[in-house]
């Protein structure tokens, strides 16, 4: 079936704006990726060599470069459930009946979503500081010894992690409001007719008809998670011990710190890669359960 040409005129401002700023990006990283491309290159385009997969091995030999995707998929496999989950209990406590000032409450909880991610970091770090954080002040009154945060490599993550969410999961819970405000009324009442409960119609009525948008919610929240870059800039700097060292963090020191644009531009696509392989298999996972 051909398109008329009315219909490509009207799609032909969208296709331009993807080919200018995300395909011709995409295929110019991949081509800067084959080459060994860095400070000498960017002085004279002479000194620009084609390496071809150099770069890939190289960086798959690198043992930072696995601490960081172990770090990056641990911020990701524990950030992500936590984040939808808390996404969606908000949703759910503000589409009961018993909400009440619900308008006050949908603005509040989404004012971290629209404030700036770097200035939230600069304020978390205050208010975990070991010394003077409010979070080490408050545990002392309770006679908990203070933690250190932002400084010990077991607690450093978490408290990223615990950052993201409550930066994040507003965003999600406006989504998770729309789709239960679409869910027909009638389906509820009659589940109640027949004695069901809270927790039943919630398993058999709303989770089954959230399905289609709890997958669009994990794979926008996943895509973003695998992105980590702000949060240990700001707060750690890749530390303690390069235990919040993410992909995206490794990708900048190598293409920002060390003039490595060629090995940048590798890690990037494979980056690329593994959320494009993370996003088809939550895809074919969600198309298994539907059809068995």
């Amino acid at each position: 079936m051909r398109l008329p040409a009315a219909a490509w005129a009207f799609v032909a401002p969208a296709l331009l704006v993807v080919g200018v700023f995300f395909l011709l990006p995409v295929v110019a990283g991949l081509g800067l990726s084959l080459t060994d491309f860095d400070i000498y290159a960017l002085a004279a385009f002479s000194n620009l060599r084609f390496v071809g997969f150099e770069n890939y091995v190289r960086m798959l030999q690198t043992p930072l470069f696995w601490q960081a995707l172990a770090n990056t998929l641990y911020f990701v496999v524990v950030g992500v459930p936590l984040s939808i989950g808390a996404s969606l209990g908000a949703a759910l406590l503000l589409h009961s009946r018993l909400a009440r000032f619900k308008p006050f409450f949908r603005t509040a909880l989404f004012a971290p979503v629209v404030t700036t991610l770097v200035a939230v970091a600069v304020i978390w770090r205050y208010l975990f500081h070991t010394r003077y954080g409010v979070v080490n002040y408050a545990l002392d009154q309770i006679g908990v010894d203070p933690v250190d945060w932002l400084g010990d490599p077991h607690w450093a993550m978490p408290t990223i992690i615990l950052l993201a969410i409550w930066k994040n999961f507003g965003y999600n819970m406006v989504i998770f409001l729309a789709s239960l405000q679409a869910i027909p009324e009638d389906l509820y009442e009659a589940a109640r007719i027949d004695g069901a409960s809270w927790f039943r119609q919630t398993v058999h009525i709303t989770l089954p008809l959230l399905g289609p948008t709890l997958l669009m919610v994990g794979i926008l929240t996943t895509a973003g998670y695998f992105q980590l870059f702000a949060e240990p800039y700001v707060m750690t700097q890749g530390g303690p011990l390069r235990s919040t060292v993410s992909v995206l963090y490794f990708m900048y020191e190598e293409g920002f710190k060390w003039w490595n644009f060629g090995a940048a531009s590798a890690v990037a696509i494979l980056l690329f890669g593994l959320i494009f392989a993370v996003t088809w298999l939550l895809i074919h996972l969600s198309k298994r359960e539907v059809n068995p």
